[in-house]
């Protein structure tokens, strides 16, 4: 109830609010854009509403999970393509088998100075259990897999055997947008220490297995999925 002073009645008799001339009373304690508005309706955690809501958060969730992990592995693509970049022959303009292979065993060597100085660190006295023991056996597993591969169906690596191709390898500026101009090639040992230039057998197993996945998508197809 509004409390009236008599010095609030002007002539005729009519009553003013004791207030700002010409406004109205507020409650207290409710902003004025909130007057007149409904409380949001509170949802019941076992409801068919909260039920799609965890649903929808759920998709959004494995779809961000989705995007970070192609993220990754096309940037641990991005760095494997860096190391035979920065690793080509200045002088040649294309590449046999032979040397390419040469070149992917110096690839999967390039852990070597690393697994040394962890190795020198766990040799130190006084050390209590291994140093960076997570670290090294992401390594090895690494190297191991990387070996499997290439001394079975093949290693995909830049075409650098395509004196064409290689030449676009080496003015490829590390953009990973343009990952899928890079011509890719998969090569084994055995295609590297044969001498003939039929189709290898990375390059008969590709015709065969066409479009069939073995293990996780292929790197070429993760590539051209940034077509």
């Amino acid at each position: 109830m509004l409390y009236l002073e008599t010095a609030a009645f002007p002539p005729g008799g009519v009553p003013i609010p004791v207030g700002s001339p010409g406004r109205a009373a507020t409650v207290p304690g409710v902003p004025e854009g909130e007057r007149g508005k409904q409380e949001k309706k509170v949802i019941h955690p076992y409801s068919r509403k909260a039920a799609q809501l965890a649903r929808e958060a759920h998709k959004q969730e494995k779809k961000e999970k989705l995007k970070t992990d192609k993220a990754l592995r096309l940037s641990i693509i991005g760095e494997k393509l860096q190391w035979f970049q920065s690793h080509l022959d200045p002088s040649k303009i294309e590449y046999t088998k032979k040397e390419a292979g040469e070149l992917i065993e110096d690839y999967m060597c390039r852990f070597n100075d690393e697994l040394e100085q962890i190795e020198l660190q766990n040799s130190i006295k006084g050390r209590q259990g291994r140093q960076h023991g997570s670290r090294e056996t992401v390594i090895k597993q690494t190297i191991e897999r990387e070996r499997q591969l290439y001394e079975g169906y093949g290693i995909e690596i830049p075409d650098i055997m395509n004196r064409k191709h290689l030449k676009f390898f080496r003015e490829w500026d590390g953009d990973l947008r343009k990952l899928p101009n890079i011509k890719m090639k998969k090569l084994s040992a055995r295609d590297a220490a044969c001498s003939h230039p039929e189709v290898t057998d990375a390059e008969a197993k590709e015709d065969l297995n066409e479009g069939e996945e073995e293990g996780g998508p292929e790197e070429h197809q993760l590539i051209q999925e940034l077509k």
